[in-house]
């Protein structure tokens, strides 16, 4: 997640030359949802399973400005943030996360899943996706506490002043457990869907390795391990205290997180939610090492590690409400203290049943979804324009579209999905994407008009909620 925190006011003028009326309301005439796309000629990528799927769903919605929605954002991640190319024989692409030429391990994944189910009818398509499997292993062989790269490698980063170990070819050096587990998401599933193992070489093998090492260092057994990270900033989610090992934590067997998946640092290290992710994403390697390197010591790593996780996420990450009852607390330290809050960036709490952490109808799962969804949460805001999840990275009164598509993609109540759909709709400020955040009562005040992450994921949750309930799609919202 970039960092980026000023608001934009949105003027009615993109940059295109294209007017629009600020906050959603359009001028009438037949051109009023006319596409925001780049014209054909400037688009980074084009798919043809991608834009076939594009004209079928659109024929399905309804909803005139929704389908307009669904047909700028689902296909912006190809459109605008894609390098793709042959290098040394295997294919390799570069991901930016929209505004900011970077590439986070996080984001890239993201932004490309949606178009997995697709791969197998497009090889181009699965060609570019196996480049950016190829891209993160390259990135995570360069430094695996990295969350954010640049392509060429010889670029110095604007945070080259930040008090840690940085490199060439790295833009920002914010250990969060998240960014290898996003890579590991991405190629199991890319190995599920098209049964392809050429990515699985001794690089994919060597960043499995990194990844275990890493995690074993930030379980903190054997002292504070050899990552730490300042920064000279006023903000003081850019910081990490006590010489940059943040505050300390009982090595329960947890894994520390010094940033969340915001960018924001942590208050205590024990990010739950991205533990969760942990044990998924080990499960998962030894699962593709089982297939391709039956023999690997590095399988009963990978397993014995998940299952120490998941018993201490067991004994450490709930906690008793007043209210709710046994819920998941955001952050814990192992001594007893627990942090109740969540944020909109996943993995976070509301996202656990997304990222198959856990299951929907899990008791504590249900008992901290209404937790998170009310104003007990100190980061859920409710406005005249929205209400949803923000987080201290956009500020207070800031709703994060990220949060209320996670929300849907969550849910099991078509009211809810409808609910979500509505706001996304109310709250694009006529530009026609999702934003990073925006301010509950005013959505034509927003951070970042091209977050490449947000619009993709909202094309997600409309071909999600077309598969599980086209009748809100076949009516106007």
């Amino acid at each position: 997640m970039a960092t980026r925190r000023s608001f934009i006011k949105n003027t009615g003028v993109l940059s295109a030359g294209v007017f629009l009326q600020p906050s959603g309301l359009f001028a009438a005439g037949s051109n009023q949802f006319e596409s925001k796309r780049p014209p054909l000629a400037e688009r980074k990528f084009s798919s043809d399973a991608v834009e076939a799927t594009i004209v079928r769903i659109r024929k399905q919605i309804a909803d005139p400005e929704l389908a307009w929605l669904f047909g700028n954002c689902f296909p912006n991640t190809l459109d605008t943030t894609v390098e793709f190319e042959m290098i040394n024989g295997k294919p390799d692409t570069y991901v930016i996360t929209g505004d900011i030429d970077a590439m986070w391990l996080r984001d890239s994944t993201a932004q490309v899943w949606p178009y997995l189910p697709l791969v197998k009818e497009d090889k181009k398509l699965q060609a570019l996706i196996a480049g950016v499997i190829n891209r993160q292993k390259h990135c995570i062989l360069l430094d695996p506490y990295a969350n954010a790269f640049y392509k060429d490698e010889n670029k110095e980063s604007e945070w080259k002043s930040d008090i840690t170990k940085m490199k060439p070819g790295i833009h920002e050096r914010k250990w969060e457990i998240d960014s290898l587990c996003y890579p590991v998401r991405l190629a199991y599933n890319y190995w599920k869907i098209t049964g392809d193992v050429s990515v699985f070489d001794a690089e994919w093998i060597r960043s499995i390795e990194l990844t275990v090492q890493t995690f074993k260092e930030q379980q903190r057994k054997q002292g504070d391990g050899p990552y730490t990270f300042q920064r000279t900033t006023s903000w003081a989610t850019d910081g990490v205290p006590l010489s940059g090992y943040g505050y300390p934590v009982n090595p329960v067997g947890l894994i520390c997180s010094t940033f969340r998946p915001s960018d924001d640092s942590t208050l205590f290290q024990f990010l739950v939610p991205s533990n969760f992710f942990a044990v998924v994403s080990l499960r998962q390697a030894a699962e593709i090492l089982g297939a391709i390197h039956s023999g690997s010591k590095l399988i009963s790593e990978c397993r014995a590690l998940a299952d120490e996780v998941e018993k201490a996420l067991r004994q450490h990450a709930i906690t008793i409400h007043p209210k709710y009852g046994r819920v998941y607390a955001f952050e814990v330290n192992g001594f007893g203290s627990y942090h109740l809050m969540d944020d909109a960036n996943v993995p976070s709490l509301l996202s656990l049943p997304y990222l198959n952490a856990v299951k929907a109808n899990d008791p504590v799962y249900a008992n901290t979804r209404r937790y998170i969804l009310s104003a007990d949460n100190p980061f859920f805001f409710v406005g005249k324009a929205a209400e949803g999840i923000g987080g201290p990275h956009g500020g207070m009164n800031t709703v994060w579209p990220l949060g209320i598509t996670m929300r849907g993609l969550t849910s099991g109540n078509p009211a809810e999905v409808k609910k979500c759909l509505r706001m996304l709709k109310a709250t694009h400020a006529g530009t026609g994407f999702m934003h990073e955040a925006f301010h509950k009562d005013d959505p034509s005040k927003f951070t970042r008009k091209w977050f490449a992450w947000a619009n993709t994921l909202f094309g997600e949750f409309v071909l999600h909620t077309h598969q599980r309930y086209p009748q809100l799609l076949a009516a106007t919202l």
